[in-house]
Formats: structure tokens, C-alpha cells, sequence
């Protein structure tokens, strides 16, 4: 019975295909070797975005300090995701105006939490943290 119950065993891992979960490990690898090629973008044009979080608007000054040729983008998306409330998290865009950008959200609970900013086009991104409720200026990204 043994021999019987091996002898299928091993046929059924000869047979079965396990292509889908390597595609779909090789998938998640592009998407991080994208990510990071993101961040890399924006420490390459030295992007910094210095921030003041009001009761439900943020004003965003975005600077690059490695490119004086860099095209500022008309909006920013803005992520703020809880570590581990999913249920919180938000997303909204900053729009420009002059050389700032601004736009209202709904302020988060206070805590700890991460916040992402991209371009529309997707082509670099910033990451940073910060504790809520904060006082003063919030700085993601730069030297």
C-alpha cells in the first residue's frame, strides 16, 4: 500500500505543472525591481516634498535639487496607508498652484503612518513616514 500510495505521489509531482506560481513570483519581481527603479528616479533628481498637514488640506511644496531642467507635474498622488489598518487608508491628488500644491483629504486617525507620493505618470515616487498629529513641516524624500 505504501509502494501504491508513492508511486502516485510522485506521479502527481511529475505531472503537475508548477509554471503559474514561478510566473507568478517572476511578476511580483518585475514589479519591485520597478518600484525601487522609482525611488531611484526620484533620489537621482533629488526630489525632496516639504509638507504641512492641516485639518483637512495639505499644502506641499515639491522641490528637485539634482535637475533645474525637472518638469514639475500639475498633480501629485498622494497615499497614506496605515501599517496595519488597511480599512484607513486613503488616497487623494494635490494639485498645483504656482510653485506649491495643495488639496483636502480627510485626516487620518493619529498613529503611525506611511505616506507615498508619485506623479501621475508614474515615474519616481517618495516615501516617508510620520507620526499623527504632526507639528511643523513634514519632509519625504531629498538630502
Amino acid at each position: 500500500m505504501v509502494i501504491v500510495a508513492g508511486s502516485v505521489t510522485a506521479w502527481i509531482a511529475y505531472s503537475t505543472s508548477d509554471g503559474l506560481v514561478a510566473e507568478d513570483y517572476y511578476r511580483k519581481g518585475l514589479v519591485v525591481d520597478q518600484t525601487v527603479a522609482r525611488s531611484q528616479e526620484a533620489a537621482k533628481q533629488g526630489l525632496r516634498l516639504q509638507a504641512r498637514l492641516a485639518e483637512h488640506t495639505m499644502d506641499a511644496l515639491l522641490v528637485a535639487t539634482n535637475n533645474e531642467n525637472f518638469i514639475y507635474p500639475k498633480r501629485l498622488r498622494v497615499t497614506l496607508s496605515h501599517p496595519t489598518r488597511a480599512g484607513l487608508d486613503q488616497e487623494f491628488m494635490l494639485d498645483r498652484v504656482g510653485d506649491r500644491y495643495g488639496g483636502k483629504f480627510r485626516l487620518p486617525a493619529s498613529g503611525h503612518w506611511l505616506i507615498l507620493v508619485e506623479d501621475e505618470a508614474v515615474s519616481w515616487r517618495l516615501m516617508g513616514n510620520a507620526v499623527l498629529p504632526i507639528n511643523g513641516e513634514l519632509t519625504i524624500g531629498g538630502p
